[in-house]
């Protein structure tokens, strides 16, 4: 599968460089915030060190795709990675208030090349590489490359003391433990429905609750 990734678009680019990324380990959730070149604070979950590449199959080309092609194209990267027999976690990458998030893919035993190439075949614009001492954004079109510092944090649910990523409002993600750890103001609505490959069941909403 091989798909062409035109130059990233500036913007775009800036976009990947403000972005943060939520890993959800075995035991607890941790977010990798990009901070100042030469710092790196908290954990690194690869114990030897290896490089971890984070990648979508989400929205080719930096254009929002309808949700079952971003669910089948997910689905086709989680096989392949699967087929390498590479160790992975998951994981979501998007802005720090959850506006726009992306599932995605953290990746242990790829080379930066390797990983390139694997978001190039996925129609994606960049990928990020994650190690001991930097978090790099990596251009999939080029040789382009944004290295910056790092910094992980959790939060612990008062509750039963669960961890989850330290921000949370409105757009929650698998691993996310909703309004407990909302830094959001306001009022809050609960909407669910039944979604098949059929179609969508009836809506059902709440009041809005201070």
């Amino acid at each position: 599968m091989h798909a062409a990734v035109a130059p990233t678009a500036p913007e775009q680019w800036t976009l990947y460089q403000q972005a943060v990324v939520d890993i959800q380990l075995a035991d607890h959730a941790l977010r990798v915030t990009p901070g100042p070149r030469g710092t790196a604070k908290g954990l690194f979950p690869e114990s030897s060190g290896r490089t971890i590449h984070v990648i979508t199959a989400f929205n080719p080309r930096g254009r929002t795709a309808p949700a079952e092609d971003n669910d089948r194209a997910q689905r086709l990267l989680l096989d392949e990675i699967d087929r390498r027999t590479l160790t992975w976690w998951p994981a979501a990458g998007g802005d720090a208030h959850g506006v726009h998030v992306e599932r995605s893919a953290a990746v242990v035993g790829l080379s930066d090349a390797a990983a390139r190439e694997l978001g190039r075949c996925f129609g994606q614009d960049a990928i990020f590489a994650w190690t001991p001492d930097s978090w790099r954004l990596l251009s999939c079109a080029g040789d382009d490359v944004a290295v910056y510092g790092w910094r992980t944090t959790t939060t612990t649910r008062p509750a039963d003391h669960a961890e989850v990523r330290s921000q949370w409002s409105n757009n929650t993600h698998p691993g996310s433990y909703g309004d407990m750890l909302s830094t959001g103001t306001g009022c809050v609505t609960v909407e669910a429905w039944v979604r098949t490959p059929q179609g969508s069941g009836p809506h059902a909403r709440t009041s809005c609750m201070r």
